[in-house]
C-alpha cells in the first residue's frame, strides 16, 4: 500500500492531518490523537 492511499484523520488538539501507523493497526478507530505530546495536552483543545 502506498503511502498517500493510507487513511488519515485530523487531531483535535493541534489540527493537523495524521495517517496511518502501524503500530496502530490493530487499534486505529481508538485513535484519536496524533501524538503522545497532543494526548497530553487534551485539555488545551
Amino acid at each position: 500500500m502506498k503511502k498517500r492511499d493510507l487513511p488519515t484523520k485530523d487531531c483535535p488538539v493541534c489540527k493537523r492531518p495524521f495517517t496511518w501507523r502501524k503500530k496502530w493497526e490493530k487499534n486505529w478507530a481508538e485513535v484519536i490523537y496524533c501524538s503522545e505530546r497532543c494526548r497530553r495536552n487534551k485539555n488545551s483543545a
